[in-house]
């Protein structure tokens, strides 16, 4: 039986085949553990993410996880608000894109759209919709946008009048351990509001650029503009 198994490694050896798997394992514990980049096939966080974009994600923003598992061996920094991250589902386990707006303590609440962190109300600014409604093209309908200001830093978030049923919640305290996440379009977003907290150990990774985009509905041409642009 070892001599069967010898002259097979050797015979794969010799056909490359145990080179090609090892570089395989390579690159794949690399997606897995250092760095990745998705694509997007929701809109939950439009107008920042568009249905296209290819997104990079650094698996190494907040700790080092065994690749292909959710254990962390080492942990060197937590989400804080504002941050957008890659995560698990914990309703369904689906791969999800959104954003930070409650880490453990924080108090969470929202009035007609309005966020409130710990009692405060963010601060909402006008935003020059121009722009972003040529991006959005027919999905800017019936939509408003404003620069919402968290953490000393503003983002882009969509409302639509005719949907207001998810605009009002809360107060709720974040456990520890747990993240609160919205999609930036927020009234087309499942999240939070639906499924509940995020655990830390869904947390999969910071998403800090779009490496690409492409416009499934205009034939897949490229968004020039949106290639290797930083997010916030």
């Amino acid at each position: 039986m070892t001599m069967r198994i010898g002259g097979l490694l050797r015979r794969l050896r010799k056909s490359g085949i145990l080179s090609l798997a090892a570089i395989a394992v390579v690159a794949f514990s690399f997606r897995s553990a250092v760095a990745d980049w998705n694509d997007v096939p929701t809109g939950s966080m439009k107008p920042t993410i568009l249905i296209g974009d290819r997104i990079f994600v650094n698996k190494l923003a907040y700790d080092l996880k065994i690749p292909f598992t959710r254990t962390s061996i080492a942990t060197w920094s937590d989400p804080a608000r504002g941050d957008v991250v890659t995560c698990w589902s914990p309703a369904d386990g689906a791969r999800l894109v959104k954003r930070v707006v409650g880490v453990p303590g924080d108090t969470v609440e929202m009035r007609g759209g309005r966020l409130l962190i710990n009692g405060e109300s963010l601060e909402y600014r006008p935003v020059d919709a121009a722009p972003i409604r040529e991006a959005l093209g027919v999905d800017a309908e019936g939509k408003i946008f404003f620069n919402e200001v968290m953490s000393g830093v503003e983002h882009v978030v969509a409302y639509e009048p005719a949907r207001q049923a998810l605009r009002t919640f809360g107060p709720i305290e974040v456990p520890a351990g747990k993240f609160f996440m919205l999609g930036d379009n927020r009234d087309n977003s499942g999240d939070s509001r639906i499924f509940g907290f995020v655990d830390r150990g869904a947390v999969t990774g910071k998403v800090t650029a779009v490496a690409l985009s492409l416009d499934y509905e205009d034939n897949y041409r490229p968004r020039w503009q949106r290639f290797f642009s930083r997010l916030i």
